[in-house]
Protein backbone atom coordinates (compact mmCIF):
# COMPACT_ATOMS: atom_id res chain seq x y z
CA UNK A 1 0.00 0.00 0.00
CA UNK A 2 1.53 3.36 -0.98
CA UNK A 3 2.40 5.62 1.70
CA UNK A 4 1.79 9.07 2.36
CA UNK A 5 4.97 11.39 1.68
CA UNK A 6 6.35 12.67 5.44
CA UNK A 7 8.73 15.32 5.79
CA UNK A 8 8.23 15.31 9.43
CA UNK A 9 8.77 12.37 12.11
CA UNK A 10 5.49 11.88 14.02
CA UNK A 11 3.54 8.94 15.87
CA UNK A 12 2.11 7.69 13.01
CA UNK A 13 5.27 7.77 10.83
CA UNK A 14 6.61 5.32 13.87
CA UNK A 15 4.45 3.44 13.28
CA UNK A 16 4.19 2.92 9.52
CA UNK A 17 8.24 2.70 10.03
CA UNK A 18 7.74 -0.71 12.52
CA UNK A 19 5.29 -2.03 10.11
CA UNK A 20 7.18 -1.55 6.41
CA UNK A 21 10.29 -2.53 8.69
CA UNK A 22 8.67 -6.28 10.10
CA UNK A 23 7.52 -6.82 6.54
CA UNK A 24 11.40 -5.55 5.57
CA UNK A 25 13.15 -8.43 7.58
CA UNK A 26 10.30 -11.00 7.00
CA UNK A 27 11.28 -11.07 3.04
CA UNK A 28 14.94 -10.89 4.02
CA UNK A 29 15.16 -13.26 7.10
CA UNK A 30 16.20 -16.48 5.36
CA UNK A 31 18.96 -14.39 3.05
CA UNK A 32 19.99 -13.02 6.79
CA UNK A 33 20.31 -16.19 8.11
CA UNK A 34 22.09 -17.70 5.73
CA UNK A 35 24.85 -15.02 5.18
CA UNK A 36 25.92 -15.00 9.18
CA UNK A 37 29.22 -16.57 9.82
CA UNK A 38 29.92 -14.10 13.15
CA UNK A 39 30.83 -14.87 15.78
CA UNK A 40 29.11 -18.13 16.31
CA UNK A 41 27.03 -19.87 12.99
CA UNK A 42 23.92 -21.24 14.27
CA UNK A 43 21.33 -19.93 11.88
CA UNK A 44 19.44 -17.46 13.62
CA UNK A 45 20.48 -13.63 12.81
CA UNK A 46 17.26 -12.48 10.75
CA UNK A 47 14.96 -14.39 12.59
CA UNK A 48 16.50 -12.62 16.03
CA UNK A 49 15.99 -9.25 14.02
CA UNK A 50 12.94 -10.08 12.96
CA UNK A 51 11.26 -11.33 16.39
CA UNK A 52 13.01 -8.45 18.30
CA UNK A 53 11.50 -5.51 15.47
CA UNK A 54 7.85 -7.62 15.63
CA UNK A 55 7.99 -7.13 19.60
CA UNK A 56 8.55 -3.29 18.62
CA UNK A 57 5.77 -3.39 16.41
CA UNK A 58 3.36 -4.97 18.48
CA UNK A 59 4.06 -2.69 21.73
CA UNK A 60 3.37 0.32 18.85
CA UNK A 61 0.08 -0.87 18.05
CA UNK A 62 -1.14 -0.91 21.60
CA UNK A 63 -0.68 2.25 22.04
CA UNK A 64 -2.42 3.01 19.16
CA UNK A 65 -4.97 0.78 20.22
CA UNK A 66 -5.34 2.37 23.68
CA UNK A 67 -6.48 5.86 21.69
CA UNK A 68 -9.20 4.27 19.64
CA UNK A 69 -11.96 5.04 21.83
CA UNK A 70 -10.82 8.91 22.16
CA UNK A 71 -10.20 11.51 20.13
CA UNK A 72 -6.62 12.13 20.86
CA UNK A 73 -3.75 10.10 19.07
CA UNK A 74 -0.56 8.82 20.77
CA UNK A 75 2.33 11.35 20.66
CA UNK A 76 5.65 10.65 19.34
CA UNK A 77 7.52 10.27 22.58
CA UNK A 78 4.40 7.58 23.29
CA UNK A 79 5.33 5.57 20.25
CA UNK A 80 8.90 5.57 20.34
CA UNK A 81 9.12 4.52 23.85
CA UNK A 82 6.82 1.66 22.92
CA UNK A 83 8.82 0.84 20.39
CA UNK A 84 11.91 0.80 21.85
CA UNK A 85 10.45 -1.31 25.14
CA UNK A 86 8.64 -3.77 22.85
CA UNK A 87 12.08 -4.12 20.92
CA UNK A 88 13.88 -4.60 24.60
CA UNK A 89 11.73 -7.05 26.38
CA UNK A 90 11.70 -8.67 22.72
CA UNK A 91 15.25 -9.07 21.90
CA UNK A 92 16.66 -12.33 20.85
CA UNK A 93 20.00 -12.83 20.15
CA UNK A 94 23.19 -10.70 19.29
CA UNK A 95 21.64 -8.97 16.48
CA UNK A 96 18.45 -8.37 17.90
CA UNK A 97 19.70 -7.12 21.49
CA UNK A 98 22.04 -4.59 19.63
CA UNK A 99 18.63 -3.79 17.71
CA UNK A 100 16.91 -2.94 20.87
CA UNK A 101 19.38 -0.63 21.88
CA UNK A 102 19.30 1.32 18.36
CA UNK A 103 15.95 1.98 18.62
CA UNK A 104 16.32 3.01 22.56
CA UNK A 105 19.04 5.61 21.73
CA UNK A 106 16.56 6.76 18.92
CA UNK A 107 13.92 6.94 21.35
CA UNK A 108 15.59 8.82 24.00
CA UNK A 109 16.29 11.71 21.31
CA UNK A 110 12.84 11.22 19.65
CA UNK A 111 10.93 11.42 23.12
CA UNK A 112 12.21 14.70 24.39
CA UNK A 113 11.30 16.47 21.03
CA UNK A 114 9.28 19.59 21.77
CA UNK A 115 5.74 19.20 20.84
CA UNK A 116 2.96 21.62 19.83
CA UNK A 117 -0.35 19.41 19.86
CA UNK A 118 1.21 17.70 16.95
CA UNK A 119 4.29 16.37 17.85
CA UNK A 120 7.17 15.73 14.89
CA UNK A 121 10.59 15.99 14.49
CA UNK A 122 13.11 17.95 11.94
CA UNK A 123 15.26 16.00 9.94
CA UNK A 124 18.37 17.66 11.97
CA UNK A 125 16.65 16.11 15.31
CA UNK A 126 16.28 12.75 13.07
CA UNK A 127 20.47 13.02 12.93
CA UNK A 128 20.81 13.45 16.22
CA UNK A 129 18.44 10.15 17.06
CA UNK A 130 20.77 8.36 14.83
CA UNK A 131 23.88 9.94 16.01
CA UNK A 132 22.57 8.70 19.59
CA UNK A 133 21.49 5.14 18.08
CA UNK A 134 25.14 4.48 17.14
CA UNK A 135 27.21 5.47 20.12
CA UNK A 136 24.70 3.74 22.67
CA UNK A 137 25.07 0.31 20.49
CA UNK A 138 28.75 0.84 20.38
CA UNK A 139 28.69 1.85 24.48
CA UNK A 140 26.16 -1.65 24.76
CA UNK A 141 28.78 -4.05 23.38
CA UNK A 142 32.13 -5.49 25.64
CA UNK A 143 34.13 -5.46 23.01
CA UNK A 144 33.40 -3.55 19.48
CA UNK A 145 34.42 -4.61 16.37
CA UNK A 146 34.64 -3.22 13.21
CA UNK A 147 32.95 -4.61 10.26
CA UNK A 148 29.80 -5.31 12.12
CA UNK A 149 26.50 -3.59 13.01
CA UNK A 150 28.22 -1.17 14.96
CA UNK A 151 30.31 -0.03 11.75
CA UNK A 152 27.08 0.05 10.10
CA UNK A 153 25.11 2.19 12.21
CA UNK A 154 27.90 4.73 12.58
CA UNK A 155 28.10 5.17 9.28
CA UNK A 156 24.30 5.97 8.98
CA UNK A 157 24.59 8.29 11.68
CA UNK A 158 27.71 10.11 9.77
CA UNK A 159 26.31 10.47 6.75
CA UNK A 160 22.59 11.65 8.48
CA UNK A 161 24.62 14.81 9.88
CA UNK A 162 24.30 17.55 8.12
CA UNK A 163 21.61 15.87 5.56
CA UNK A 164 19.21 18.74 6.10
CA UNK A 165 15.84 19.92 7.94
CA UNK A 166 13.77 17.13 5.78
CA UNK A 167 13.64 14.10 7.53
CA UNK A 168 12.64 11.89 4.20
CA UNK A 169 16.49 13.50 2.95
CA UNK A 170 17.83 12.44 6.28
CA UNK A 171 16.64 9.08 6.11
CA UNK A 172 17.68 8.80 2.76
CA UNK A 173 21.42 9.60 3.32
CA UNK A 174 21.52 7.37 6.74
CA UNK A 175 20.30 4.49 4.48
CA UNK A 176 22.58 4.97 1.42
CA UNK A 177 25.74 5.53 4.44
CA UNK A 178 24.92 2.36 5.98
CA UNK A 179 24.43 0.67 2.41
CA UNK A 180 28.13 1.60 1.59
CA UNK A 181 29.54 0.75 4.88
CA UNK A 182 27.91 -2.70 4.65
CA UNK A 183 29.28 -3.40 0.76
CA UNK A 184 32.87 -3.05 3.02
CA UNK A 185 32.30 -5.05 5.85
CA UNK A 186 34.48 -7.77 4.16
CA UNK A 187 37.47 -5.95 3.90
CA UNK A 188 37.26 -4.95 7.99
CA UNK A 189 36.13 -8.57 8.95
CA UNK A 190 38.64 -11.67 7.72
CA UNK A 191 35.59 -13.94 8.31
CA UNK A 192 33.03 -12.12 6.46
CA UNK A 193 35.91 -12.11 3.48
CA UNK A 194 36.99 -15.70 3.79
CA UNK A 195 33.58 -16.71 3.07
CA UNK A 196 32.41 -13.92 0.47
CA UNK A 197 29.30 -12.02 2.29
CA UNK A 198 28.89 -8.88 4.37
CA UNK A 199 27.48 -8.51 7.60
CA UNK A 200 24.17 -9.99 8.36
CA UNK A 201 23.21 -7.83 11.36
CA UNK A 202 24.47 -5.00 9.05
CA UNK A 203 22.34 -6.25 6.43
CA UNK A 204 18.95 -6.65 8.67
CA UNK A 205 20.02 -2.88 9.62
CA UNK A 206 19.90 -1.81 6.32
CA UNK A 207 16.74 -3.13 5.65
CA UNK A 208 15.35 -1.26 8.63
CA UNK A 209 16.29 1.90 7.55
CA UNK A 210 15.42 1.26 3.75
CA UNK A 211 11.84 0.99 5.53
CA UNK A 212 11.97 4.26 7.82
CA UNK A 213 12.67 6.20 4.43
CA UNK A 214 9.56 4.52 2.70
CA UNK A 215 7.58 5.30 5.74
CA UNK A 216 8.83 9.00 5.71
CA UNK A 217 8.65 9.37 1.57
CA UNK A 218 6.31 6.54 0.53
CA UNK A 219 9.23 5.60 -2.24
CA UNK A 220 10.89 2.20 -1.39
CA UNK A 221 14.52 3.09 -1.88
CA UNK A 222 16.67 1.49 -4.58
CA UNK A 223 17.87 -1.77 -3.35
CA UNK A 224 20.45 -4.61 -4.73
CA UNK A 225 21.84 -7.94 -3.68
CA UNK A 226 22.99 -6.30 -0.05
CA UNK A 227 24.72 -9.86 0.67
CA UNK A 228 26.63 -9.88 -1.74
CA UNK A 229 30.50 -8.64 -0.96
CA UNK A 230 31.69 -5.22 -1.61
CA UNK A 231 34.81 -4.60 -3.31
CA UNK A 232 37.42 -5.56 -0.44
CA UNK A 233 36.02 -9.08 -0.69
CA UNK A 234 37.66 -12.16 -2.85
CA UNK A 235 35.48 -12.05 -6.42
CA UNK A 236 36.14 -16.01 -6.27
CA UNK A 237 35.10 -16.44 -2.51
CA UNK A 238 31.89 -18.69 -2.03
CA UNK A 239 28.84 -17.18 -0.91
CA UNK A 240 28.31 -19.47 2.56
CA UNK A 241 25.07 -20.49 3.33
CA UNK A 242 26.28 -21.18 6.96
CA UNK A 243 24.60 -19.15 9.91
CA UNK A 244 24.96 -17.43 13.13
CA UNK A 245 24.09 -14.69 15.42
CA UNK A 246 25.58 -11.27 14.24
CA UNK A 247 27.17 -8.82 15.76
CA UNK A 248 30.10 -6.99 16.28
CA UNK A 249 31.90 -8.80 19.30
CA UNK A 250 35.22 -10.21 20.62
CA UNK A 251 36.56 -11.55 17.14
CA UNK A 252 40.49 -10.10 18.84
CA UNK A 253 42.08 -13.58 21.03
CA UNK A 254 38.75 -15.14 19.89
CA UNK A 255 39.72 -19.24 19.97
CA UNK A 256 38.19 -21.62 17.82
CA UNK A 257 36.71 -23.42 20.34
CA UNK A 258 33.99 -21.06 22.02
CA UNK A 259 32.09 -20.91 25.04
CA UNK A 260 28.99 -23.84 25.32
CA UNK A 261 26.48 -21.73 26.07
CA UNK A 262 24.31 -18.98 24.89
CA UNK A 263 22.64 -17.20 27.58
CA UNK A 264 19.61 -14.35 27.73
CA UNK A 265 18.06 -12.74 30.31
CA UNK A 266 15.92 -9.21 31.10
CA UNK A 267 17.21 -7.79 34.06
CA UNK A 268 15.59 -5.38 36.88
CA UNK A 269 18.74 -4.27 38.82
CA UNK A 270 19.78 -0.81 39.20
CA UNK A 271 22.53 1.04 37.41
CA UNK A 272 25.44 0.16 40.44
CA UNK A 273 24.64 -3.17 40.13
CA UNK A 274 24.44 -3.82 36.11
CA UNK A 275 27.82 -2.18 36.06
CA UNK A 276 29.31 -5.25 38.75
CA UNK A 277 27.29 -7.65 36.59
CA UNK A 278 28.92 -6.56 32.94
CA UNK A 279 32.71 -7.06 35.02
CA UNK A 280 31.47 -10.66 36.02
CA UNK A 281 30.16 -11.93 32.91
CA UNK A 282 32.71 -10.04 30.90
CA UNK A 283 34.83 -12.58 32.72
CA UNK A 284 32.69 -15.32 32.57
CA UNK A 285 32.51 -15.39 28.49
CA UNK A 286 32.29 -13.29 25.19
CA UNK A 287 29.78 -12.18 23.00
CA UNK A 288 28.24 -9.57 26.14
CA UNK A 289 25.81 -7.04 25.43
CA UNK A 290 23.72 -5.27 27.76
CA UNK A 291 21.05 -2.92 26.52
CA UNK A 292 18.52 -0.75 28.47
CA UNK A 293 18.40 1.54 31.30
CA UNK A 294 15.86 2.82 34.21
CA UNK A 295 16.18 -0.28 36.36
CA UNK A 296 15.14 -2.84 33.09
CA UNK A 297 18.19 -3.97 30.82
CA UNK A 298 18.40 -7.13 28.55
CA UNK A 299 21.20 -9.09 28.76
CA UNK A 300 23.12 -11.17 26.78
CA UNK A 301 26.33 -13.73 27.34
CA UNK A 302 27.81 -16.71 25.42
CA UNK A 303 29.63 -18.57 28.57
CA UNK A 304 30.54 -22.02 29.24
CA UNK A 305 28.77 -22.10 32.73
CA UNK A 306 25.20 -21.10 31.84
CA UNK A 307 24.64 -21.23 35.71
CA UNK A 308 26.89 -18.85 36.81
CA UNK A 309 25.64 -16.38 34.28
CA UNK A 310 22.16 -17.07 35.51
CA UNK A 311 23.68 -16.43 39.19
CA UNK A 312 25.56 -13.56 38.21
CA UNK A 313 22.13 -11.90 37.14
CA UNK A 314 20.49 -13.00 40.92
CA UNK A 315 22.69 -11.55 42.70
CA UNK A 316 22.45 -7.89 40.61
CA UNK A 317 18.35 -7.82 40.47
CA UNK A 318 15.50 -9.83 39.01
CA UNK A 319 16.77 -11.70 36.12
CA UNK A 320 13.54 -13.13 34.07
CA UNK A 321 12.52 -14.54 31.12
CA UNK A 322 15.78 -16.44 30.72
CA UNK A 323 16.68 -18.34 27.55
CA UNK A 324 19.53 -20.87 27.57
CA UNK A 325 20.40 -22.18 24.33
CA UNK A 326 23.49 -25.16 23.91
CA UNK A 327 25.36 -24.37 21.01
CA UNK A 328 26.41 -28.05 20.64
CA UNK A 329 29.85 -29.61 20.62
CA UNK A 330 30.77 -29.03 16.78
CA UNK A 331 29.46 -24.95 17.18
CA UNK A 332 32.73 -22.40 17.01
CA UNK A 333 33.07 -19.08 17.35
CA UNK A 334 34.45 -18.17 13.74
CA UNK A 335 36.71 -15.40 15.06
CA UNK A 336 39.25 -18.48 14.26
CA UNK A 337 39.94 -20.18 11.60
CA UNK A 338 37.47 -23.66 11.91
CA UNK A 339 34.89 -23.10 9.74
CA UNK A 340 31.22 -23.18 10.88
CA UNK A 341 29.60 -26.61 12.35
CA UNK A 342 27.80 -28.97 10.73
CA UNK A 343 24.29 -29.79 12.04
CA UNK A 344 24.22 -32.04 14.61
CA UNK A 345 22.90 -35.15 14.62
CA UNK A 346 20.56 -35.15 17.78
CA UNK A 347 18.93 -32.24 20.34
CA UNK A 348 16.76 -31.90 22.85
CA UNK A 349 14.34 -28.67 23.29
CA UNK A 350 12.53 -28.49 26.38
CA UNK A 351 10.04 -26.01 28.02
CA UNK A 352 10.61 -25.30 31.36
CA UNK A 353 9.20 -22.82 34.34
CA UNK A 354 12.09 -21.77 36.05
CA UNK A 355 15.28 -20.40 35.71
CA UNK A 356 17.06 -23.06 37.50
CA UNK A 357 15.60 -25.63 35.52
CA UNK A 358 16.14 -24.11 32.54
CA UNK A 359 20.22 -23.90 33.77
CA UNK A 360 19.78 -27.79 34.32
CA UNK A 361 18.56 -28.52 31.15
CA UNK A 362 20.93 -26.77 29.34
CA UNK A 363 23.54 -28.18 31.40
CA UNK A 364 22.30 -31.53 30.42
CA UNK A 365 22.75 -30.65 26.70
CA UNK A 366 18.72 -29.05 26.21
CA UNK A 367 17.82 -26.01 24.31
CA UNK A 368 15.07 -24.33 26.54
CA UNK A 369 12.36 -22.45 26.36
CA UNK A 370 11.21 -20.77 29.62
CA UNK A 371 7.72 -20.22 29.87
CA UNK A 372 6.88 -17.82 32.59
CA UNK A 373 3.59 -17.72 34.66
CA UNK A 374 0.94 -16.71 32.78
CA UNK A 375 3.23 -16.31 29.48
CA UNK A 376 2.86 -19.92 27.71
CA UNK A 377 5.57 -20.08 24.57
CA UNK A 378 3.90 -19.72 20.97
CA UNK A 379 4.25 -21.98 18.71
CA UNK A 380 6.60 -19.61 16.61
CA UNK A 381 8.85 -19.29 19.74
CA UNK A 382 9.34 -23.12 20.06
CA UNK A 383 9.86 -23.72 16.17
CA UNK A 384 13.17 -20.74 16.76
CA UNK A 385 14.39 -23.11 19.64
CA UNK A 386 13.93 -25.81 17.47
CA UNK A 387 16.05 -24.56 14.48
CA UNK A 388 18.51 -23.01 17.50
CA UNK A 389 19.41 -26.31 18.54
CA UNK A 390 20.76 -26.92 15.39
CA UNK A 391 20.47 -30.25 14.71
CA UNK A 392 18.62 -32.72 12.11
CA UNK A 393 16.80 -35.10 14.63
CA UNK A 394 15.04 -33.19 17.81
CA UNK A 395 13.20 -34.38 20.51
CA UNK A 396 10.53 -32.12 22.16
CA UNK A 397 9.56 -31.95 25.67
CA UNK A 398 6.84 -29.01 26.04
CA UNK A 399 6.50 -30.46 30.11
CA UNK A 400 2.93 -29.23 30.38
CA UNK A 401 -0.33 -30.96 29.09
CA UNK A 402 -1.00 -27.21 28.28
CA UNK A 403 1.52 -26.75 25.69
CA UNK A 404 0.27 -29.93 23.42
CA UNK A 405 -1.42 -28.51 20.82
CA UNK A 406 1.01 -25.29 20.68
CA UNK A 407 3.98 -28.11 20.43
CA UNK A 408 2.24 -30.24 17.87
CA UNK A 409 1.96 -27.57 15.61
CA UNK A 410 5.65 -26.73 16.16
CA UNK A 411 6.93 -29.75 15.70
CA UNK A 412 4.92 -30.30 12.24
CA UNK A 413 6.18 -26.83 10.99
CA UNK A 414 10.05 -28.28 11.80
CA UNK A 415 9.13 -30.83 10.33
CA UNK A 416 8.18 -28.86 6.61
CA UNK A 417 11.60 -27.70 7.60
CA UNK A 418 13.42 -31.02 6.80
CA UNK A 419 14.30 -31.96 10.40
CA UNK A 420 12.55 -35.13 12.57
CA UNK A 421 10.61 -33.92 14.80
CA UNK A 422 9.61 -36.76 18.06
CA UNK A 423 7.24 -34.88 20.53
CA UNK A 424 7.08 -36.22 24.06
CA UNK A 425 3.88 -35.16 25.89
CA UNK A 426 5.35 -34.37 28.92
CA UNK A 427 2.77 -33.00 31.24
CA UNK A 428 5.43 -31.85 33.66
CA UNK A 429 8.88 -30.55 33.53
CA UNK A 430 9.36 -33.45 36.20
CA UNK A 431 8.68 -35.58 34.07
CA UNK A 432 11.17 -34.41 31.16
CA UNK A 433 13.73 -34.62 33.43
CA UNK A 434 13.22 -38.40 33.62
CA UNK A 435 12.98 -38.53 30.03
CA UNK A 436 16.46 -36.45 29.92
CA UNK A 437 18.08 -38.50 32.30
CA UNK A 438 17.87 -41.79 29.81
CA UNK A 439 18.82 -39.22 26.55
CA UNK A 440 21.19 -41.53 24.61
CA UNK A 441 22.14 -39.32 21.62
CA UNK A 442 23.76 -42.11 20.55
CA UNK A 443 21.13 -44.55 19.91
CA UNK A 444 18.26 -44.65 17.34
CA UNK A 445 16.42 -42.07 16.93
CA UNK A 446 13.07 -44.21 17.33
CA UNK A 447 14.78 -46.34 20.38
CA UNK A 448 15.85 -43.43 22.23
CA UNK A 449 12.30 -41.93 21.77
CA UNK A 450 11.07 -45.08 23.09
CA UNK A 451 12.97 -44.59 26.02
CA UNK A 452 12.41 -41.27 27.00
CA UNK A 453 8.82 -41.52 26.65
CA UNK A 454 8.70 -44.53 28.88
CA UNK A 455 10.77 -42.53 31.49
CA UNK A 456 8.36 -39.35 31.43
CA UNK A 457 5.37 -41.78 31.05
CA UNK A 458 6.46 -44.12 34.90
CA UNK A 459 7.35 -40.59 36.31
CA UNK A 460 3.86 -39.46 38.02
CA UNK A 461 3.73 -36.05 39.06
CA UNK A 462 2.17 -32.83 41.25
CA UNK A 463 2.49 -29.54 42.17
CA UNK A 464 1.91 -27.15 45.27
CA UNK A 465 0.53 -23.82 44.01
CA UNK A 466 -1.15 -21.11 45.88
CA UNK A 467 -4.85 -20.32 44.29
CA UNK A 468 -5.64 -17.19 42.22
CA UNK A 469 -9.28 -16.88 43.20
CA UNK A 470 -12.25 -18.95 44.35
CA UNK A 471 -13.11 -22.05 42.20
CA UNK A 472 -15.00 -25.53 42.32
CA UNK A 473 -11.89 -28.38 42.14
CA UNK A 474 -11.79 -32.11 42.46
CA UNK A 475 -11.30 -31.63 46.19
CA UNK A 476 -13.79 -29.07 47.04
CA UNK A 477 -14.08 -25.32 46.64
CA UNK A 478 -10.80 -23.43 47.46
CA UNK A 479 -10.81 -19.52 48.24
CA UNK A 480 -8.03 -17.18 46.48
CA UNK A 481 -5.16 -17.75 48.89
CA UNK A 482 -5.53 -21.21 49.60
CA UNK A 483 -2.80 -23.69 48.82
CA UNK A 484 -3.03 -26.59 46.63
CA UNK A 485 -1.98 -29.96 46.57
CA UNK A 486 -2.36 -31.27 42.30
CA UNK A 487 -1.50 -35.09 41.68
CA UNK A 488 -1.30 -35.22 37.96
CA UNK A 489 -2.77 -32.46 37.36
CA UNK A 490 -6.09 -32.74 39.60
CA UNK A 491 -6.20 -31.42 42.71
CA UNK A 492 -6.16 -33.25 45.38
CA UNK A 493 -5.81 -31.63 48.68
CA UNK A 494 -6.61 -27.69 49.82
CA UNK A 495 -5.32 -26.11 53.03
CA UNK A 496 -3.47 -23.04 54.20
CA UNK A 497 0.06 -24.91 55.46
CA UNK A 498 2.55 -25.22 51.86
CA UNK A 499 4.77 -27.86 53.72
CA UNK A 500 1.54 -29.90 55.40
CA UNK A 501 0.15 -29.72 51.74
CA UNK A 502 3.14 -30.72 50.35
CA UNK A 503 3.56 -33.86 52.96
CA UNK A 504 0.35 -34.96 52.34
CA UNK A 505 0.85 -34.72 48.30
CA UNK A 506 4.11 -36.61 48.69
CA UNK A 507 2.64 -39.42 51.34
CA UNK A 508 -0.06 -40.28 48.51
CA UNK A 509 2.01 -40.38 45.74
CA UNK A 510 4.61 -42.58 47.57
CA UNK A 511 1.45 -45.23 48.57
CA UNK A 512 1.72 -46.52 45.08
CA UNK A 513 5.05 -47.39 45.69
CA UNK A 514 8.10 -45.57 44.20
CA UNK A 515 12.58 -45.20 43.90
CA UNK A 516 12.93 -41.68 43.04
CA UNK A 517 11.80 -38.84 44.75
CA UNK A 518 12.75 -35.42 42.37
CA UNK A 519 11.67 -31.95 44.17
CA UNK A 520 11.98 -28.39 42.19
CA UNK A 521 11.12 -25.89 44.81
CA UNK A 522 10.57 -22.65 44.07
CA UNK A 523 11.74 -19.38 45.32
CA UNK A 524 8.53 -18.39 46.69
CA UNK A 525 8.35 -21.87 48.52
CA UNK A 526 8.82 -21.93 53.08
CA UNK A 527 12.99 -22.21 52.76
CA UNK A 528 12.36 -25.35 55.11
CA UNK A 529 9.59 -27.56 52.90
CA UNK A 530 12.88 -29.09 51.42
CA UNK A 531 14.47 -30.49 54.57
CA UNK A 532 10.97 -31.52 55.43
CA UNK A 533 10.13 -33.74 52.74
CA UNK A 534 14.06 -35.43 52.58
CA UNK A 535 13.81 -36.15 55.98
CA UNK A 536 10.29 -37.59 55.66
CA UNK A 537 10.91 -40.24 52.75
CA UNK A 538 14.25 -41.19 54.95
CA UNK A 539 12.25 -42.05 58.01
CA UNK A 540 9.41 -43.29 56.20
CA UNK A 541 10.01 -44.71 53.15
CA UNK A 542 13.17 -47.36 53.27
CA UNK A 543 14.84 -47.03 49.86
CA UNK A 544 13.28 -44.32 48.39
CA UNK A 545 16.10 -41.55 46.93
CA UNK A 546 15.51 -38.16 46.36
CA UNK A 547 16.84 -35.52 44.21
CA UNK A 548 16.75 -31.74 44.86
CA UNK A 549 16.51 -28.90 42.57
CA UNK A 550 16.12 -25.06 42.78
CA UNK A 551 13.59 -23.81 40.30
CA UNK A 552 13.61 -19.86 40.76
CA UNK A 553 10.44 -17.56 40.05
CA UNK A 554 8.06 -20.83 38.56
CA UNK A 555 5.25 -20.44 39.11
CA UNK A 556 4.49 -23.42 41.41
CA UNK A 557 5.88 -23.86 44.97
CA UNK A 558 6.96 -27.49 44.36
CA UNK A 559 7.14 -29.50 41.54
CA UNK A 560 7.28 -33.14 42.58
CA UNK A 561 7.81 -36.36 40.84
CA UNK A 562 8.32 -39.52 41.59
CA UNK A 563 9.36 -42.41 39.88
Amino acid sequence: MAQVPQTFLDALAVRTWCGLALGALGRAREEIDAINVYPVADGDTGTNLYLTLESAATAVEAVFAGYETGRSEPSLGDAVRAMAHGALIGARGNSGTILAQLLRGMAQVLAGAPGDGTPRLDGAGLGLALRRAADSARNAVAHPVEGTVLTVASAAADAAQGAGDDCGTVARAAYEGARAALAATPGQLAVLERAGVVDAGGRGLVAVLGALVEALTGEAPATDTASRPGPHARDDAPHAHVTGPDPGLCAEGAGTDGPAFEVIYLLEAGDEAVTRLRARLDALGDSLVVVGGDGLWNVHVHVDDAGAAVEAGVEAGRPYRIRITHFGAGDVHTGGERPPRERAQRAVVAVVPGEGLAGLYAEAGATTVLARPGEPPASGELVQAVRRAHAREVVLLPNDAELRHTAAAAAEQARTEGIRVALIPTRSAVQGIAALAVHEPERRFDEDVVQMTSAAGATRYAEVVVAERQSWTTAGICQAGDVLGLIDGDVAVIGADVTAIAETVLDRMLQAGGELVTLVVGDEAPETVADRLQTRVREAYLAVDTMLYRGGRQGALLLIGVE
